[in-house]
């Protein structure tokens, strides 16, 4: 692994141990406690090691369920990585991790699978053996059968109905299958809100694979928000307190009294032991992130209830359509994006686009590619499905929230960046050179970055259409001003041409304009050669750092960090390249 491979997954990593560590740290230390502590020597007796170990899972399940929902902040996400005014206290480093919320969140969420697991069969051992303890006290599975049974008794014995340390006060008649002690082990409340939990958290785990979540959304949104009965559940889950803990260790020392249980209560140095109920200790981890997901969510909540104007809707080749808009209080980065509901398709369904408008017009706008279910009817309802015009003040009502940071807003730090765009991922680009263009043409061209470097792959001849009037207005407006190498942009066309187009386009190759984009740029064919793009654009920017942005599919994106990685020169003469993607 090179040097600058280190460098940039370095915070990654760190992170990351930090986050294991920080796991494992819960699990040592309740395991510790359980397994060496007087005053839990009882229930251990009567459980085995499984008390621990579902309690060790318990304390690792608290972690991570209020790690859970911060990932998914996005108001504070977007806050920390710099939407806000806060954005000089950020580190690019940083702000790089942030990008990388949702992975976490699946992290997480792999992570909580994990301990469910552990802590449930766990659970499952613990509740057989007392169920066993409750109904032959007497079992082999005991080494002492006297201090099996007078624990089982203990509340008797005491006088104390409450003096219990086995929390199956009765036994059912013996059903088949084991139902007899499922049954016992749903009637205390940490273990029917524990089945609960279980069976809402595997709900909402299968429900969130990329394929329901891209052909199913709304069954992935519906799941997904159980989250609120996952978390009632987990608040009440340690109430009942029914792992309990000696009290009086002073008047009934183990050491001393459990070799004796006959003489429980006789004399004054083995008083019966005295238990008290667990405390329930998940509030305190997840009241502090449940807080701030409200907030959250009612910011949401706030800003989707805003009007929002739809001012003109466009209607592009390639089944691409651009919804124009104006909303109260708007202020937008370029490279930003947006969450758009059309309640008349779906109350619930909120879908990410880039603005593809700079902060320099009058109103902001999305560019939408017609693909999927929701996005077709949305052109129907706007009238953009060629069927019928629509009067604007007709037009469905459409929420907006948002904007959101990503990675690209970080351009602007950069004196070079290398923007590479895969089909309609070229949006947040085009919000980016809007914003360039308009600043120069308005004469506040004051910006750090002083070169481009456009990479834009399209499937087909039709993909270019809609996006190459404004690279048109950005290439001659940057020729007149003598700044031609400002922008330095690259098209591939990697399928779509029929044999006849192709001797078309080589008899106009000699041709200053492209026969395809009326560029003066010409396209190229077949997919870009990165290992010696990057190495040419180093070498051209040599002791620079160049941010290279990505919006596209997973494969491109491996490939272009790769080669980031690959080229970068952490000393010397190189140029340093710095990876950021795009993330929704």
């Amino acid at each position: 692994m090179k040097a600058m491979d280190l460098v940039e997954r370095a915070p990654s990593f760190i992170l990351l141990v930090i986050w294991l560590g920080w796991n494992i740290w819960q699990l040592v230390k309740t395991m510790l406690v359980y397994e060496t502590e007087d005053r839990y020597y009882y229930i251990r007796y009567l459980t085995g090691p499984g008390v621990s170990v579902a309690k060790s899972g318990g304390a690792a399940l608290n972690l991570n369920s209020m790690l859970i929902l911060l990932p998914v902040c996005r108001n504070l996400i977007s806050y920390l990585r710099g939407s806000c005014s806060t954005n000089q206290f950020c580190r690019r480093s940083f702000r790089r991790q942030l990008d990388k919320n949702i992975a976490f969140h699946k992290l997480v969420a792999y992570m909580l699978l994990m301990w469910t697991i552990v802590h449930v069969v766990a659970h499952m051992f613990n509740f057989r053996n007392l169920y066993l303890n409750r109904t032959e006290c007497n079992h082999t599975f005991y080494s002492d059968a006297e201090l099996s049974c007078a624990l089982s008794d203990n509340a008797e014995l005491s006088g104390d109905p409450n003096n219990w340390i086995n929390p199956i006060l009765s036994s059912n008649p013996k059903l088949p299958f084991g139902l007899d002690l499922i049954l016992q082990g749903l009637i205390p409340i940490a273990g029917w809100t524990g089945a609960i939990l279980t069976v809402v958290f595997i709900v909402m785990f299968s429900s969130a694979t990329e394929f329901i979540r891209r052909s199913y959304f709304e069954t992935f949104w519906v799941t997904h928000h159980l989250f609120v009965i996952y978390f009632s559940m987990l608040l009440i889950h340690g109430t009942g307190g029914i792992i309990r803990s000696q009290i009086n260790l002073e008047e009934h020392n183990i050491d001393d009294c459990r070799d004796v249980p006959e003489t429980w209560g006789n004399n004054a140095t083995c008083a019966y032991p005295e238990f008290k109920d667990g405390s329930a200790g998940s509030w305190k981890w997840c009241i502090g992130p449940i807080f701030l997901y409200v907030m959250e969510r009612t910011i949401r909540f706030v800003r989707s209830c805003l009007k929002v104007t739809t001012t003109k809707v466009v209607k592009h080749p390639s089944k691409v359509i651009e919804i124009q808009m104006k909303k109260s209080g708007f202020k937008m980065q370029p490279g930003q994006y947006i969450f758009l509901k059309c309640p008349s398709i779906s109350h619930v369904q909120w879908h990410p686009f880039t603005l593809t408008s700079a902060p320099e017009q009058d109103h902001f706008s999305v560019h939408i590619r017609l693909v999927g279910d929701w996005t077709k009817q949305l052109s129907k309802v706007l009238g953009a499905d060629g069927e019928e015009t629509i009067n604007p003040e007709n037009l469905p009502r459409l929420a907006v929230d948002g904007p959101f940071g990503t990675a690209s807003i970080d351009i602007f730090k950069y004196e070079v960046a290398m923007c590479v765009g895969a089909g309609i991922g070229v949006t947040p680009f085009a919000s980016i050179l809007r914003s360039i263009w308009l600043r120069s043409l308005n004469q506040k061209d004051n910006l750090k970055i002083r070169k481009i470097y456009f990479f834009w792959i399209c499937p087909d001849t039709s993909a270019f259409e809609w996006f190459t009037e404004l690279l048109e207005s950005i290439e001659n407006h940057f020729a007149e001003q003598g700044r031609a190498h400002f922008l330095q942009y690259n098209i591939y066309l990697t399928r779509g041409w029929t044999t006849k187009q192709a001797k078309h386009l080589y008899l106009q190759e000699e041709q200053e304009i492209d026969a395809i984009t009326g560029l003066r740029q010409k396209t190229s064919y077949g997919r870009p050669m990165w290992d010696s793009i990057f190495k040419h654009i180093g070498e051209e920017n040599k002791g620079v750092s160049v941010g290279v942005f990505f919006c596209g599919p997973a494969a491109l994106s491996r490939v272009l960090h790769e080669n980031s990685n690959k080229h970068s020169k952490l000393l010397g003469e190189g140029a340093r390249f710095y990876y950021n993607k795009e993330n929704f």
